[in-house]
């Protein structure tokens, strides 16, 4: 266990934590974003990807609040 922990590059204080930046889009980007995947089919699977995105950039905020 001790070699598998040697290589790690955080600390296991929680409260150390980094939070990742979140990029800020102006409404016309967010917009041509928001058309750009309405066009996509309904089962592309970056529909899916861009969700997931969506939720993590929600963590983010809340981490740097």
């Amino acid at each position: 266990m001790i070699s598998l922990t040697a290589c790690a590059t955080g600390g296991s204080d929680p409260g150390g934590a980094v939070c990742p930046p979140v990029v800020a889009y102006d409404q016309a980007m967010r917009d041509r974003a928001a058309a750009e995947l309405e066009a996509l089919p309904e089962n592309a699977v970056l529909v899916r990807m861009m969700a997931d995105y969506a939720v993590m950039r929600a963590q983010a905020r809340v981490c740097a609040s």
